[in-house]
């Protein structure tokens, strides 16, 4: 086989560089004048692209559409909202352009996130770890009766790929009764399944609403006042989709009321969110800085993933976590 071209943007530690470079061999690894900083950032036009064959990273839209020899692109994320669009999606399938991403990689560290989540508030973590209540005392008591199990709780899940997948697998043992809410549904989901019109009853008798919902024009402002209306008084609200997905106002009035009971929120719009943003100071809001995904090595679990792919792409074999 004639070697493959493989343009790669992703900042990578020189363990993970070495990994792909061997993963890749005899295969040629190509780079940007200007490396990607975050899979968030902007990227640039760049030359190099122009004989790629592969792209592993975060590669300009525009560099792809004007390619006509890429053949293959795997995203380091596993959201893809800038390319999300009709005009990249119709290019794509013009030209037999295939386009995977890492939700593989990312599924479990966000999963786990989420339920660390819930396990902090289920046993009133933000308040305990301020207290210094006396053991007895009447804080001390109040404190404890204030925890509460997950187990035979509620939970709506809007979205549903292979973080939620994940999420499922992590509670089902605590009995809990799951829905989830998925646009296209693809009859093989492991809990039930609601539409549109079946939402509303779902979030009135949810004890946990959590969002994983990703950016794009369907979803945009997605949780709205009156979804946040609709949701059972005191439900605890989670986001690790994208803060795009939120309508913010509404969510600091919905905690303000005390509707919602609580937000637990890893994703916001902007990032970061302003120390002065109302969120900031909203009753029982806690944020964390878009750190879900994050898990040790995570270069090298990228790289891995990616050398998966690469080995079925040589051999013609179905490529994991496609998308287009």
């Amino acid at each position: 086989m004639k070697a493959l071209k493989i343009f790669s943007d992703t900042p990578l530690s020189d363990s993970a560089l070495k990994l792909l470079r061997d993963g890749v061999a005899p295969h040629e690894l190509i780079f940007p004048a200007k490396p990607s900083i975050s899979v968030l950032a902007k990227s640039h036009l760049d030359p190099a692209f122009t004989d790629a064959d592969i792209a592993f990273g975060q590669p300009d839209v525009a560099n792809v559409l004007r390619s006509d020899r890429l053949r293959w692109m795997h995203i380091t994320s596993a959201g893809f909202t800038r390319y999300d669009t009709a005009e990249f999606r119709t290019a794509a399938a013009s030209r037999g352009l295939m386009v995977t991403n890492s939700s593989t990689v990312y599924a479990e560290p966000c999963a786990e996130h989420v339920f660390a989540f819930m396990l902090a508030q289920g046993h009133c973590l933000p308040a305990a770890l301020k207290s210094n209540c006396a053991f007895g005392s009447a804080a001390w008591n109040e404190l404890r009766n204030s925890c509460a199990l997950l187990r035979d709780q509620n939970a709506v899940i809007l979205g549903f790929g292979a973080i939620a997948l994940k999420l499922v697998e992590m509670l089902r043992p605590f009995g809990m009764k799951m829905v989830a809410f998925r646009r296209k549904p693809k009859g093989d989901e492991p809990i039930p399944i609601v539409t549109l019109e079946q939402l509303p009853p779902a979030l009135a008798g949810a004890d946990h609403v959590i969002n994983i919902l990703p950016d794009n024009a369907d979803s945009t402002r997605f949780i709205n006042r009156e979804r946040l209306a609709a949701m059972k008084p005191g439900a605890i609200f989670y986001n690790i989709g994208r803060g795009t997905t939120v309508d913010q106002t509404a969510l600091v009035q919905a905690l303000h009321s005390g509707h919602v009971g609580a937000a637990w929120l890893d994703v916001t719009d902007p990032e970061p969110l302003p120390g002065d943003h109302p969120l900031r100071s909203a009753p029982n809001c806690f944020i964390t800085p878009h750190t879900a995904g994050g898990q040790h090595h995570e270069g090298e679990a990228l790289v891995r993933h990616f050398l998966n792919n690469f080995r079925h792409f040589l051999r013609g074999a179905p490529l994991g976590d496609r998308i287009m």
